[in-house]
C-alpha cells in the first residue's frame, strides 16, 4: 500500500494573533477575542484567547462573563471577521501552493493530502517546513503542524507542540506515537464516553487498542468499533476537497449532559454560525437542514426539514434547527451532543428560485462581509442572537 502523507495545519490562537500582530501595544498582553464583557456582565463567548490569556484558564467558547473574571485586566476586542476572513483567505492562498488536495475544517485550519506533491518541495518533512516558514513570511503569523500517515494522527500531532509548533509521525512510528497517548485524544470520543472507557480501565489509546472490538460494539454499537479501529491507526477517512462535498456540518459534545436552554441555544448559534461559514468559503448553499441530538442514553436522533430555496444564510439555517429542536420530545432526558448539518448541496451562484428576492440580496452583501469559515465561536451574529437567549 502506497504510504500517505497527510497535514494538519492548525493557525495558532488565530484572532488574537491577528489583534496582536496589527497591534503592537497588545503583544505579551493576555487577549480575549469575542462578546462584549460589559464590566463581567456581557453575554455571549469567548471566540479566541491569546497564548497569554490561556495561562489565566480562559478558552474559547468560554462565557464572556467567566473570562473577565478570570482575568479583568485582559484587553477584550470585538470580532473583526472582516480582517480575520482576508488573512485566511491569504493562508489558503499558501497551501494552494503546495497541493490542490485541501480540505478546510475552518477559518484556521485544514488538513493537506501532499502525498502526490511533497517531492516537488524535498521530503514531507522539509515540505511542511517550508509551509510554515511560508506562512510566517507572508502572515506574519505562526502555525503549528502535524504530519502523519492517517488524519487522526496528523490532528493529533498539530496540538503537541503549540504554538509554532512541528510534530512528524512516520508509518512505522504511528502506533507507538498514539498507543501512549490519553484516550481521550482519540478523534471524536466525547467526555462521557472517555468516562465509560476509563471506568474500564482503559486509560490509553494502547488500552483501548488491545480490548476485544467485540467488547466495545457491544458498549457504543459501531461507534465502539470505530474507535477500536482508529486506536489501531485504522483511519480510512480521506482529505475531501470542496469538490467532494455532499454535506456541510459540525456538532458539539457538552462537557456535562444538559437541559440548560441558554447553553443549548448558544451552541446552535455557534454550530449554525459555523457551518454557514464553511458553505460560503466553499461555493455551496443547501436546501436540507438536519438536526441531529445524542442524549444522556448514548441513542441518537436525526430531525431534518426541507427549505423551499437553498441558502448559506445563519440566520435561516438559525431559525429552522430551534424550530426543529423546539418540536424534539427528548422526554426529559439530558442532552449530550448536538449537531448541524446542511445537506442537498448546490453552487452557491446558481439560482433554483424563479425569482430573486431582495432581501436576500441584502442578507447576501452582509453576509460576504463576514468570515467564508469559522471554527472558533463568536461574531457579531451570535452576539445579537445570544442576547435574546
Amino acid at each position: 500500500m502506497k504510504k500517505k502523507f497527510i497535514v494538519h495545519v492548525d493557525m495558532d490562537a488565530f484572532f488574537a494573533a491577528i489583534e496582536q500582530r496589527d497591534n503592537p501595544q497588545y503583544r505579551l498582553r493576555p487577549v480575549v477575542v469575542g462578546a462584549d464583557p460589559k464590566g463581567g456582565k456581557g453575554r455571549g463567548v469567548v471566540s479566541t484567547a491569546s497564548y497569554e490569556a490561556r495561562r489565566f484558564g480562559i478558552h474559547s467558547a468560554m462565557p464572556i462573563s467567566i473570562a473577565y473574571k478570570k482575568c479583568p485586566k485582559a484587553v477584550f476586542l470585538p470580532v473583526d471577521m472582516e480582517k480575520y476572513s482576508l488573512v485566511s483567505n491569504q493562508l489558503y492562498k499558501i497551501l494552494y501552493n503546495f497541493t490542490p488536495n485541501i480540505e478546510p475544517i475552518s477559518i484556521d485550519e485544514a488538513f493537506l493530502d501532499i502525498t502526490g506533491s511533497y517531492h516537488l518541495f524535498g521530503t514531507s518533512l522539509e515540505t511542511c517546513q517550508l509551509i510554515k516558514r511560508q506562512i510566517k513570511k507572508e502572515t506574519g503569523l505562526t502555525a503549528s503542524l502535524g504530519l502523519a500517515p492517517i488524519k487522526m494522527a496528523a490532528k493529533i500531532a498539530s496540538d503537541l507542540e503549540k504554538p509554532d509548533g512541528m510534530v512528524e509521525v512516520t508509518q512505522e512510528g504511528l502506533l507507538d506515537f498514539l498507543w501512549p497517548l490519553d484516550v481521550c485524544k482519540i478523534w471524536g470520543l466525547g467526555q462521557k464516553s472517555e468516562a465509560v472507557l476509563k471506568n474500564m480501565g482503559i486509560m490509553t489509546i494502547g488500552d483501548l487498542a488491545k480490548r476485544d472490538v467485540k467488547e466495545l460494539a457491544a458498549l457504543f454499537g459501531k461507534t465502539g468499533a470505530h474507535f477500536w479501529r482508529l486506536a489501531n491507526g485504522i483511519d480510512e477517512r480521506e482529505v475531501e476537497t470542496q469538490r467532494e462535498a455532499k454535506s456541510i456540518s459540525n456538532e458539539l459534545t457538552f462537557d456535562k449532559d444538559t437541559l440548560d436552554r441558554k447553553r443549548i441555544e448558544a451552541a446552535f448559534v455557534s454550530l449554525c454560525e459555523k457551518v454557514s461559514g464553511r458553505l460560503r468559503h466553499e461555493g455551496f448553499k443547501g436546501k436540507t437542514i438536519t438536526l441531529k441530538i445524542r442524549l444522556q442514553d448514548f441513542k441518537t436522533y436525526t430531525r431534518a426539514a426541507a427549505l423551499d430555496k437553498s441558502t448559506n444564510f445563519f440566520d435561516t439555517i438559525y431559525k429552522e434547527i430551534k424550530y426543529i429542536y423546539e418540536n424534539f420530545n427528548n422526554e426529559g432526558k439530558l442532552v449530550r451532543l448536538i449537531g448541524v448539518k446542511v445537506s442537498n448541496l448546490i453552487p452557491a451562484d446558481f439560482d433554483d428560485t424563479l425569482f430573486s428576492d431582495i432581501i436576500d440580496k441584502k442578507n447576501e452583501a452582509i453576509h460576504k462581509a463576514v468570515d467564508t469559515i469559522k471554527e472558533r465561536f463568536g461574531n457579531t451574529a451570535i452576539y445579537r442572537a445570544g442576547s435574546k437567549t
